[in-house]
Formats: structure tokens, C-alpha cells, sequence
């Protein structure tokens, strides 16, 4: 159990029977009254963002999260397979939990594996990803006026805008936490 008055940025807490990671906290002290925590809270099952108010003091139990270094191998039917490299077991994961990742997803990754009491919830990437262009238009002499991008399709099938120089056959940096260009390999 833990106050609110404690809540930080990245606690992981058990509240009316989900789980959530707290992303933002302000204490409220207002003229009359008792204080109040707002909290910015993201649902780890179905990744919804919402504000919650706690009176000042109350206390929440908090949720330990599992994280397990596991390497992407591939896909089958929109069934995700996973490697533990210590102990060689697999392990499947529905498209369903991981949506917004997988287009970042290449064979080899490395990623951690985040589960509560046994239950997947979802996948933490690296930082930085390395992927290949496989397709993108060659740029076009005197277009360089602004800093110009063009569409670019990686090796996983994300789509990503990158600068005219970018070429098919190279490799670039993308941000997993926006999906965006960040740089040449």
C-alpha cells in the first residue's frame, strides 16, 4: 500500500480492479478544504489515459509489475512469439496486446515482456530501433528549399518521413515512443 500523497511518475498501482502506471501528479491544496491528489493515470490493459482525483492520504495498493528480457522471433496469425534466451521457452502474445507496437517489431529484437501475476500485458521496446528502407521515392534535384521529407517504408511495413537524402537499401534510427525518423544508422 502506498499514499497518495506519495504517488511519483512511473509507480505502478492496483485501483477499483485495474492497473495502472501513473504518469503525472498534482497536489492540490485549495483555499477551504482538504487536499487532493490528481493523478494522470494510464491503464496497462487497455492503454486508456485518464485523470483521477484521490483525497490526500488515502491509501492504494500498488502493483508489481514483471519485466523479462525476451527476443522477438516472428508472427503467425496475428499470434506474436517471444524467446526467453536463458531458459529457450517461447512464449505467444495476441496482436491485441501489443497494437500500437508492431510495426516496430523485427526478427532478433530484444524487448521486455511485461506481465502482472501471470498476465501479459504488453511489450517495452528499446528506445532506438534500426530498421532497413525497403521502399521510398528518390528525391528530386532542387527540392531543398525547407527541410523536405518524403515517405519512407521500412522492412516491418512502418510507414516513417524521412529527409530527401534517405535512400532505399539504408538504414535508419526510428523513436519507438513516436514512431518518427530520428537519424542514419
Amino acid at each position: 500500500m502506498i499514499s497518495t500523497n506519495d504517488l511519483k511518475n512511473g509507480i505502478t498501482i492496483e485501483y477499483e480492479g485495474n492497473i495502472y502506471v501513473v504518469m503525472d501528479t498534482q497536489h492540490v491544496k485549495p483555499g477551504k478544504g482538504a487536499a487532493i491528489v490528481k493523478a494522470k493515470l494510464k491503464n496497462l490493459r487497455t492503454g486508456a489515459i485518464f485523470e483521477q482525483t484521490f483525497n490526500a492520504g488515502v491509501k492504494v495498493a500498488t502493483a508489481r509489475i514483471e519485466k523479462q528480457l525476451m527476443q522477438y522471433l516472428y508472427n503467425m496469425n496475428d499470434i506474436y512469439y517471444f524467446m526467453n534466451m536463458d531458459s529457450y521457452e517461447q512464449l505467444e502474445i495476441p496482436a491485441s496486446k501489443i497494437e500500437s507496437q508492431k510495426a516496430l517489431l523485427k526478427e532478433n529484437l530484444e524487448v521486455y515482456i511485461t506481465s502482472y501475476e501471470g498476465e501479459i500485458l504488453g511489450i517495452d521496446l528499446p528506445d532506438k530501433i534500426e530498421l532497413v528502407i525497403t521502399h521510398t521515392e528518390p528525391a528530386v534535384k532542387g527540392n531543398t528549399a525547407t527541410n523536405a521529407l518524403k515517405d519512407a517504408e521500412c522492412e516491418t511495413g512502418l510507414m516513417v518521413r524521412v529527409p530527401l537524402f534517405i535512400e532505399e537499401g539504408e538504414t535508419i534510427i526510428v523513436s519507438t515512443a513516436d514512431g518518427k525518423y530520428v537519424s542514419r544508422a
